[in-house]
């Protein structure tokens, strides 16, 4: 396109500098053969007054050699004959014409040129005192008629190559202009095709390449944000297999001893260390920016009774106490049923996984005017970092932990524009509350004061108990 654009300018401008120059130096060259004869005829008319007055040889000599003219052997003056109109007489000077062209010249009545070796001569009749005709002759060589002329075509020839510079530089300018930007696009597109998706492109150039480069920009960002939600969605759904996986590792740890046995639990351990080395690969740790998709939601309290019905055998199981409040009425919350399970078994699967035997836990549903609390308790040892134990992956490093559960069950309450707090339960240990507001409105600004107005009743006199 560059080298396009350059010859199209090229040749453009040729062809309007031969358009005027053309023809701009042959007036040039016109005006100067005007110029030289208008002189010339100036300086015959000189001897017009003599002539008027004489026609003496004597006299005429002596006026034609005071002039530059006359002293140069340029000037010569043709008399009458006398008695005879027309017929040829004394001569003074040097003759360089023709007898047809003086002919021609008192036939006329006029000033003529005609054209003689080196030059031109001037023919300029004169009326003399007799009533006759005389003709000065003055001879304009051909330098004096081309005088500034070479000059004039040269100034014209590099103004006309000026110009044909200026404008293939103008063009080359535009055109790299132009180019560049659709260079570094194809270099990001191609470098996007290799798998760097790091490649973006500045956002400058001509009105068409900067929206190109907008709207590559954005498809990177779309691409990026895709393959970041699919490998976080292939985290999840490999850590939603944590409950069947607990469920047949309890299972395995009744089976009591024989090969079996031990066959069940390496195949099970197995399954879990896989599971592992998926989530593991597939994480990755980027914020969502996709908008939120409106979902139908459920009933959180048919949820909850339905999951602690699952969990309730494998408590009976290890001796542990479970206590369930606020399932009296129904709660709805704008979140999907697959969702709220997958966060409610993520916890209480943390419960069950690093708890010992025997430690009692709680689940506790409040419902207020704009927020729906969920607090899970339990008597374990407690987490010593809170903040740590939320940071998306980051798990205890044990076999079977991955660190994504609480990020299932924080992302899920952020969708709602709610957040998730881990602290000290009343039972002794942690404490996770998930507070999931009702009017769609993100966290943060107002958001903690709408969930300490949001904990009403059971919800404010068990913080103050934590206290």
């Amino acid at each position: 396109m560059r080298w396009a654009l350059v010859k199209v300018s090229l040749a453009v401008t040729a062809m309007v500098v031969i358009a005027f120059a053309v023809p701009l130096g042959l007036v040039v060259k016109e005006m100067a053969r005007d110029r030289a004869f208008s002189n010339a005829e100036r300086r015959a008319a000189g001897l017009a007054p003599v002539l008027a007055i004489t026609t003496d040889r004597e006299q005429l000599e002596r006026a034609v050699a005071t002039t530059d003219d006359g002293a140069e052997g340029r000037l010569a003056v043709h008399l009458p004959a006398p008695g005879e109109p027309g017929g040829r007489g004394a001569e003074i000077g040097t003759r360089r014409v023709s007898d047809e062209d003086l002919a021609t010249t008192r036939a006329l009545g006029r000033a003529t040129i005609a054209e003689v070796p080196g030059g031109s001569a001037l023919l300029q009749p004169t009326a003399v005192s007799s009533g006759q005709v005389a003709v000065v002759e003055l001879f304009v060589p051909e330098g004096e008629v081309s005088n500034g002329v070479a000059t004039a075509w040269l100034v014209l020839a590099a103004v006309g190559v000026a110009l044909i510079v200026g404008s293939v530089a103008v063009a080359d300018r535009l055109g790299l202009r132009m180019v560049q930007p659709a260079q570094r696009l194809a270099r990001a597109a191609h470098e996007l095709g290799e798998g760097r998706l790091g490649a973006r492109v500045r956002e400058e150039g001509p009105p068409e390449l900067k929206s190109a480069a907008v709207a590559f920009n954005s498809m990177a960002d779309q691409v990026v944000q895709l393959l970041a939600n699919e490998r976080e969605l292939a985290a999840d759904l490999s850590h939603r297999l944590r409950t069947p996986l607990t469920v047949l590792r309890l299972n395995a740890a009744s089976l009591g001893s024989g090969p079996a046995a031990d066959q069940t639990r390496a195949a099970v351990e197995q399954l879990e260390r896989e599971v592992d080395t998926i989530i593991r690969t597939a994480r990755e740790a980027k914020p969502q920016t996709q908008p939120t998709v409106a979902v139908a939601g459920c009933d959180a309290s048919e949820v909850v009774r339905e999951r602690m019905a699952f969990w309730s055998a494998l408590a009976e199981d290890e001796d542990r106490k479970v206590r369930v409040a606020g399932l009296e009425r129904p709660v709805r919350i704008p979140v999907a049923r697959p969702e709220l399970v997958a966060a409610l078994d993520a916890l209480l699967g943390n419960v069950f996984r690093h708890t010992p035997e025997g430690t009692a836990f709680s689940v506790d549903l409040h419902n207020g005017d704009d927020a729906v609390i969920i607090l899970v308790s339990d008597a374990g040892p407690g987490i010593a970092d809170p903040a740590a134990a939320l940071a998306r992956g980051a798990g205890s490093g044990r076999d079977g932990s991955t660190g994504l559960g609480l990020d299932i069950v924080r992302r899920m309450a952020e969708s709602t524009g709610g957040d998730v707090r881990i602290g000290h339960s009343v039972l002794g240990g942690t404490e996770v509350r998930i507070w999931i507001g009702l009017d769609g409105r993100r966290a943060g600004g107002d958001g903690s004061r709408r969930g300490r107005r949001a904990e009403s009743g059971p919800a404010r006199r068990a913080r103050r108990q934590k206290v």
